[in-house]
């Protein structure tokens, strides 16, 4: 697989980027805020999609579906909607508990679920 990919595609930003690897944390630590920060920004762009055409279908898995056009491999669509629906489910049930919708989570609330592992 070629690392050309068009950097506008990344959902985070170097500033996010820059910001997680500033923090006083592990390495893993950092590994797995990046991944949950990655996740939850796709949320987000998939929440801001979602219209009333998918009311009724899973935009997660349609997501991941167009995503693994790029690469002509469905496995990876089917890898990465397991995932993102994991990831998803830890965010949201994360969310509850400090009284947050997951689309109102910050890189601070990750830090915070990162610390508690």
């Amino acid at each position: 697989m070629s690392n050309n990919l068009d950097p506008l595609s990344n959902p985070l930003n170097i500033e996010i980027i820059q910001e997680i690897d500033n923090l006083d944390l592990s390495i893993m630590q950092k590994h797995h805020l990046r991944i949950l920060a990655h996740c939850l920004q796709i949320l987000k762009i998939i929440g801001e999609e979602n219209s009333f055409e998918y009311q009724n279908k899973n935009p997660l898995r349609k997501w991941c579906d167009n995503q693994s056009k790029k690469f002509d491999d469905k496995k990876f669509s089917d890898l990465f909607y397991e995932q993102l629906e994991s990831t998803s489910k830890k965010l949201s049930a994360f969310s509850k508990k400090i009284g947050k919708n997951i689309e109102d989570l910050e890189l601070d609330d990750l830090v915070l679920l990162v610390e508690q592992r």
